[in-house]
């Protein structure tokens, strides 16, 4: 008897990745999720420059800002609950400054538009088909920052506004940078603030996008259906968190082993797990940190970490091998 639903992948139709490619991931909580796990398998990835962001519409808006170079102002935030916040930005690019917030946000930018001449893959999670417009300016915000529900007025897109939306700026991105590969995914998260039904169309109709922009660019878009695998594979609620609408950490592993296998092959995969093992290495607190034992524990992990840079010359372990000096002096 079977009890899942598996959801079949063919790794022959996605591109394969490895540690020579430079990432991006941009989108709702389900992209800093696959972007953090990249960065953590020494991946060059740049995650999230605007923090969270949930729909087609501010997800767009964020890429032409990255591509034209845009620079914010303190004119650009707004004050309230004691803090400066910008529309477009999370809640964690805010600061009891203009300044200080200003700072932040466009030391992101400028990291993100200088990386973003050069990725090899963009990684875009949409997770909800609904946007929020400020009434007083018409403009569609990425974070409405507790502000009251009546200053905004709710709308939700449509297939063909995101399809548009999306063939004028893979066409700008293409011209930036012709060897650019886009994949897309669709959160898992539901969204049921809005309404379990609401919640269901407004997945549908990304996913209705997606597939259409797929269609229209076969060799450089690409869809990877992590709704699907929390949806069908992980059905069940042991698989969420407390909440019963974030998947659990159980199911984000899930989906990164899913991830993982469409995208690396063999070589890719065996360095990961190489960089993996030192990341727990240098997680490990030993009950004696002063004992022979952990002493020549490190030195090995240096000299670990110290061949596989010359291997890979891509993979940056100074910061790790300084952390184990400054452990070795203790």
């Amino acid at each position: 008897m079977r009890f899942r639903t598996p959801i079949h992948i063919n790794s022959k139709e996605f591109p394969s990745l490895n540690h020579s490619h430079e990432l991006m991931s941009l989108g709702s909580c389900f992209s800093e999720h696959i972007g953090n796990k990249l960065k953590e398998g020494k991946f060059t990835c740049c995650v999230n420059p605007y923090g969270v962001l949930y729909n087609p519409a501010s997800i767009a808006k964020a890429l032409y800002e990255i591509a034209g170079g845009v620079q914010y102002k303190c004119d650009d935030l707004f004050y309230f609950g004691e803090q400066w916040h910008s529309w477009m930005h999370h809640g964690s690019f805010s600061s009891v400054e203009a300044n200080d917030s200003v700072k932040i946000i466009n030391k992101s930018l400028i990291e993100a538009h200088t990386k973003l001449k050069k990725i090899d893959y963009l990684f875009l999670t949409f997770g909800s088909a609904w946007i929020y417009k400020l009434k007083e300016t018409g403009e569609v915000v990425s974070n409405c920052h507790k502000k009251p529900e009546r200053e905004f007025c709710r709308e939700r897109l449509t297939v063909d506004s995101i399809v548009a939306t999306y063939k004028e700026l893979i066409d700008s991105l293409l011209q930036i940078n012709p060897h650019l590969q886009l994949v897309f995914s669709v959160s898992p998260i539901r969204h049921i603030r809005d309404g379990l039904p609401e919640n269901q169309i407004s997945k549908s109709i990304l996913l209705l996008a997606i597939n259409e922009l797929v269609q229209i660019y076969p060799t450089k878009v690409y869809y990877f259906p992590a709704y699907e695998i929390v949806l069908d594979e992980l059905r069940d609620y042991r698989f969420y968190a407390d909440d019963m609408v974030h998947p659990s950490k159980v199911a984000v592993e899930y989906i990164w082993d899913r991830f993982s296998t469409t995208f690396f092959d063999q070589s890719t995969s065996k360095l990961l797990e190489e960089c993996n093992k030192i990341k727990r290495g240098l997680d490990h607190r030993p009950s004696d940190s002063k004992s022979n034992s952990y002493v020549t524990f490190l030195e090995d992990l240096i000299g670990k970490m110290e061949q596989i840079s010359i291997n890979n010359p891509k993979l940056d372990f100074t910061k790790e091998i300084e952390l184990c000096r400054i452990r070795l002096k203790r």
